[in-house]
């Protein structure tokens, strides 16, 4: 990563004494975005040669939600989501040769080959996978926070989901119980309109899922999720609002996949008008635009970061391709963890 980029991270991260300049948070939003883009272009690539099996759902078009991501939070805060986290894990700090790593099933991936797409997992980098279970991460990001709260922190849980596990019990009652404790969560659902291919405006007559939290008196608000100056300046407040020990906040960030639900799903439930309408608002190519055109940072800044993402994806790729398989012994490996509990009586 660019001195520069490590600098806006210091800045936002509050490690630093000075302020972040637009162009240090522009360039890093770029960076990050365009690594997750290329990166699931390739992924998608790699699965068509049948080099990554099993389910793969990819992240393109929703990349200003990880730029947002990226500085609306702290590297403390403790984050879980859904299935479609590539993009997410990449801009909590994952490397892209471990995910690629974990694409491929290989030993080298971030959960040594034993998660694939759906399932990564650092401990190092707060981050908390990656869960396959449509709405399971919620009750889990909530518990997350009472630990927190329990151990006096001021560190958040970001608990993301999508559109289709509002729909889950375990949604309403982790924001019951999440107002009453008043825990630190910030609740997330990524609104990409189709859940599993079918729309909102077709599973429920609350088509502004935000205000779900209304029934729980849960400070609540719309981003737009193309956007990622927007995202994280949602992020910001509610992460305020949160550490000030006021209990959860809940963000619908309205974004859009470009792609089907997983790559096995040809999309045909949409229009080629409405993709296309979408595109037009592209936050990768909007934000090159926007740094270039009012000046923020030269067009020389932007082709730099190009230059070492184009270089960076590609080495992930000959890291997965070269890793060995994991081996058949450590099968049973890593699956629980052994304690001796004094307490308990034979």
């Amino acid at each position: 990563m660019s001195e520069v980029i490590e600098k806006a991270k210091a800045a936002v991260n509050g490690k630093s004494n000075g302020k972040v300049s637009k162009k240090d948070l522009y360039l890093q939003w770029y960076e990050v975005m365009l690594r997750v883009r290329r990166f699931e272009e390739q992924a998608l690539y790699a699965y068509s040669q049948q080099k990554i099996r099993g389910f793969c759902h990819v992240y393109i078009g929703q990349e200003a939600i990880a730029g947002g991501i990226a500085t609306g939070i702290r590297p403390e805060d403790k984050l879980v989501t859904a299935y479609r986290q590539h993009g997410i894990a990449l801009a909590r700090g994952l490397s892209s040769d471990s995910c690629m790593a974990e694409l491929y099933g290989k030993a080298t991936g971030n959960v040594k080959g034993k998660g694939g797409s759906m399932h990564f997992f650092s401990k190092e980098h707060n981050y908390f996978g990656g869960n396959g279970i449509v709405g399971a991460q919620i009750p889990i990001g909530t518990g997350i926070a009472l630990a927190e709260k329990y151990r006096g922190t001021d560190n958040l849980c970001v608990t993301m989901f999508g559109d289709g596990a509002a729909r889950q019990g375990a949604l309403y009652e982790s924001f019951n119980m999440a107002m009453t404790w008043k825990l630190p969560v910030l609740y997330i659902v990524e609104n990409n309109g189709y859940a599993m291919g079918t729309s909102v405006e077709r599973t429920s007559n609350v088509t502004d899922l935000y205000t779900l939290g209304e029934s729980f008196d849960m400070p609540s608000e719309p981003i737009d999720g193309m956007d990622p100056a927007a995202v994280h300046e949602g992020l910001q407040r509610a992460a305020k609002h949160i550490r000030a020990g006021k209990g959860p906040y809940f963000l619908e960030i309205k974004t859009y996949r470009y792609k089907g639900h997983s790559v096995s799903d040809p999309a045909k439930y949409r229009t080629k008008d409405e993709l296309n309408e979408y595109k037009a608002k592209d936050p990768v190519f909007l934000t090159e635009e926007k740094i270039v055109k009012d000046k923020i940072a030269s067009q020389a800044d932007v082709d730099k970061i190009k230059e070492a993402i184009e270089a960076e994806i590609k080495n992930a790729m000959e890291f997965a391709e070269n890793s060995p398989l994991p081996l058949g012994s450590e099968l049973y490996e890593d699956n629980y963890v052994q304690k001796d509990y004094p307490f308990i009586m034979d």
